[in-house]
């Protein structure tokens, strides 16, 4: 028996979107690990519309993204 939502790169709320609209195919998140974006650095800058936002890695290994 085929699994509704593939393993990791689907996100069920937007699988469940597709299915309720006829598309049985789900769709994919890409996904990049936090390593390789920001491999020698623990903070970067996101030109996001001409906002710039801060991504940052915490003491405590977390990720917080402000504006």
């Amino acid at each position: 028996m085929a699994t509704i939502f593939p393993a990791i790169q689907t996100h069920p709320a937007d699988a469940f979107a597709d299915r309720m609209q006829g598309n049985c195919q789900p769709t994919t998140i890409p996904r990049i690990k936090s390593s390789d974006l920001m491999p020698h650095h623990r903070e970067l800058e996101i030109d996001h519309g001409g906002r710039i936002y801060r991504l940052r890695i915490t003491q405590l290994n977390k990720l917080i993204l402000t504006a």
